[in-house]
C-alpha cells in the first residue's frame, strides 16, 4: 500500500468521526464513552510500547502528562459534550483554524515576529469561525428552532474550540518528546492516563444510565474509536509518515471538513446552511493565504500529524 492512499483512508476515518460519534452520543453518554474508548484503546498500544519501551526521564514523562490533560481529557471531554449541543459538520471547520491560532500565540507569548500575509490569513479565518459559530443568531435568534436555543448550540461551539485548543497544546507538548520517545509508548501512558481521569463523570453518569441500556448506536462509537479512530487510523498515519513528507500528508488534512459533511447528511440529516458555507470559504480563504507563506506551512505541518485524537 502506498504512503498517500493509507492517509487518505485515515483522514477519511478521522473526518468521519464527529457524525459518527454524534449518531453514538444517543446510545451512549459522553464521558463513559470516553473512558470504554480510551481505555481499551490503550492497551491495544501497551504490546507495541512494551517492544519500544525505554526508561523515561522526569521531564519525559511530565510532558506526556501533560499532553494527557490538554489531548485527552480537555480535547475529548469539550468534543464530546460539544457534540451533544451543536451540529457535527463544524468541529473540522472550527479545528482549521488550530495552527492559524498557534500562530497567534507564537506572536502574543515568544514575540515571534508577525508576517504580514499571514496576518491577513487569520483575519479571513477568524472571520469565517465567527460567522458559523454566531450562525444559530443570525439564522434562529435568540429563541432558536426544534426546541434548541441559539445559546445552546453557540456553547457546543464554544467546546469546540476548546477542543481545537487542546489540540493545538497536545499537538505543542508531544513535539517536545516525539523525537526521544516512541509514539506507542507516548499514546498507552496518555491513553490510560485520559481514560481513569474520566471515571469521576463516568460513575456520575453510571447513576442514571447502565451498559444494559448499550444498543447498536452506541457499540458503533465505541468500535469505530477504539479500532478505527484509535488504533488503524494511528497505525496508518505513522506507516505514512514512513513513506512521504509531512508536508504532503498535510495537505490531505483538508478532506475532513468535506468528508464530515458527506457523512453527516446521511447519518444526522445535518446539512450545510448558508452560513456554514460562508464560513467555510473565508476559513479557507484565510488558510490558502496563509498557507503561501512557508513560515506558517512549516508549522501548519508540523501540528497536522500529532495533533489527531
Amino acid at each position: 500500500m502506498s504512503g498517500i492512499l493509507a492517509i487518505i483512508i485515515a483522514e477519511i476515518i478521522w473526518g468521519s468521526a464527529p457524525p459518527i460519534f454524534k449518531f453514538s452520543l444517543q446510545g451512549v453518554p459522553p464521558f463513559t464513552l470516553a473512558f470504554v474508548r480510551f481505555f481499551t484503546a490503550s492497551f491495544i498500544f501497551m504490546p507495541f510500547a512494551y517492544m519500544r519501551w525505554k526508561r523515561l526521564t522526569t521531564t519525559q514523562l511530565v510532558y506526556i502528562l501533560m499532553g494527557s490533560l490538554v489531548g485527552v481529557v480537555i480535547n475529548v471531554s469539550a468534543f464530546f459534550v460539544g457534540l451533544e449541543l451543536a451540529p457535527s459538520i463544524n468541529v473540522h471547520m472550527i479545528s482549521a483554524a488550530g495552527p492559524l491560532v498557534l500562530y497567534a500565540l507564537s506572536i502574543i507569548v515568544l514575540h515571534e515576529k508577525p508576517h504580514a500575509q499571514v496576518l491577513r490569513g487569520m483575519i479571513f479565518a477568524l472571520v469565517g469561525v465567527l460567522v458559523i459559530f454566531l450562525a444559530p443568531l443570525f439564522r434562529d435568534g435568540l429563541q432558536g428552532e426544534n426546541g434548541i436555543s441559539a445559546g445552546t448550540v453557540i456553547l457546543g461551539n464554544f467546546l469546540f474550540v476548546i477542543a481545537m485548543l487542546g489540540g493545538v497544546f497536545y499537538s505543542v507538548i508531544n513535539k517536545k518528546i516525539i523525537k526521544t520517545v516512541d509514539s506507542s509508548v507516548i499514546m498507552s501512558i496518555q491513553f490510560f492516563v485520559g481514560s481513569v481521569a474520566f471515571i469521576p463523570m463516568m460513575v456520575r453518569e453510571l447513576q442514571i444510565w447502565s451498559f444494559s441500556s448499550l444498543n447498536s448506536q452506541g457499540w458503533v462509537g465505541i468500535i469505530y474509536g477504539i479500532f478505527f479512530s484509535s488504533a488503524l487510523a494511528y497505525f496508518l498515519l505513522n506507516y505514512a509518515l514512513k513513506r512521504i513528507s509531512a508536508q504532503e500528508i498535510g495537505i490531505f488534512e483538508y478532506m475532513k471538513p468535506v468528508v464530515a459533511v458527506l457523512v453527516a447528511i446521511p447519518l444526522l440529516a445535518e446539512f450545510p446552511d448558508i452560513y456554514f458555507i460562508i464560513g467555510s470559504v473565508l476559513i479557507f480563504i484565510g488558510v490558502y493565504v496563509s498557507e503561501r507563506h512557508p513560515h506558517y506551512r512549516r508549522m501548519r505541518t508540523k501540528i497536522h500529524s500529532k495533533s489527531n485524537i
